[in-house]
């Protein structure tokens, strides 16, 4: 009898092991906050809806945000944290300072969720829904987004200025800076796809359309009427990455880049004589190819490293931890 009872206290405990390690590593679902917050998507989807309606290129400065924030110590909702006296984030790091934004719409979305289900949903899973929507709303692709990230309670901006691709970088840095990330050289270049939306600063392109030969003569002149050769000299001007459509989702990229109009240095290395010209080229030519790749590789990158189970926390205000 006694060896019965130790057998069963045994097996109880090792239950409970099991389910403590599950907790600890549970799994990203679309069905996580289905009971405990049922309102979640349409109420983000209302908020980014009437954010976009002010200001389309904000869709893209938010899906910005989400792959700022997955490249950097995983998808934890770091990039909202501010800095204080005391802590540094990575809000100024060289990638983000002066240019991402968004901030406040992922603030308003917050606020409008905590009023229909309070201290339940992440500012990571937060921000990870209203990317899905701004693609969707500026006419991409549409997927289910898996949920269940925690907070960070910590940022790095050490590892902000080394782990997210700059507009410089050549193709052999991308692979490999995605490689790091468990993404793949396809997911590259799919995901490079999201610059058929939004604005850069003259600053971050400004070297190509002066120094590079392998640009089109008539994009290039385009471009340098509103971007002085002259470093200080209107480093903050705008210019769409694709000059076709830029509001709207859709296979523009990849077309120009085949006809060397790529804004970045960093665009133009996908179509350029490499491994990629291949992708580049097949999603020039099959919008829909590229539409499902990219909800599938979102899908993707989404999954890096997120905070589950006791991890984390769930913020109650997305700039500074609880």
């Amino acid at each position: 009898m006694a060896s019965f009872i130790s057998s069963r206290l045994t097996m109880i405990s090792f239950v409970i092991f099991l389910l403590a390690i599950w907790s600890v590593n549970a799994q990203l679902s679309t069905s996580f906050y289905s009971s405990s917050c049922p309102k979640l998507s349409s109420t983000v989807q209302s908020t980014m809806r009437s954010a976009i309606s002010k200001e389309a290129r904000i869709g893209a400065s938010i899906l910005r945000l989400f792959f700022h924030d997955c490249f950097v110590n995983g998808c934890d909702g770091s990039i909202l944290l501010d800095d204080t006296s005391n802590f540094t984030g990575e809000k100024n790091a060289n990638p983000n300072r002066n240019s991402a934004r968004g901030f406040e719409v992922i603030d308003n979305i917050k606020t409008a969720v905590e009023n229909v289900c309070p201290g339940v949903v992440s500012c990571a899973d937060i921000l990870a829904i209203a990317a899905a929507d701004s693609v969707a709303i500026l006419g991409g692709p549409t997927w289910n987004v898996k949920l269940g990230r925690r907070d960070a309670k910590t940022a790095s901006q050490s590892a902000a200025n080394t782990g997210i691709p700059a507009p410089t970088s050549n193709l052999n840095t991308l692979i490999s800076m995605f490689a790091a990330v468990g993404l793949s050289t396809k997911d590259l270049v799919t995901l490079a796809g999201a610059h058929t939306i939004g604005q850069a600063r003259c600053t971050s392109f400004r070297a190509r359309i002066y120094n590079e030969t392998n640009i089109d003569t008539s994009f290039a002149s385009t471009r340098q009427s509103n971007c002085p050769n002259a470093a200080g000299s209107g480093d903050n001007n705008l210019a769409p990455l694709d000059l076709q459509t830029p509001i709207s989702f859709d296979n523009n990229y990849f077309k120009n880049l085949v006809q060397n109009k790529g804004l970045f240095h960093s665009d133009q290395q996908l179509f350029n004589g490499g491994s990629t010209d291949s992708i580049v080229s097949g999603y020039s030519t099959n919008p829909s190819s590229f539409s499902s790749d990219f909800a599938a590789a979102m899908i993707k990158m989404g999954d890096i490293s997120p905070l589950t189970g006791s991890n984390g926390e769930i913020r109650m205000n997305c700039r500074k931890t609880n």
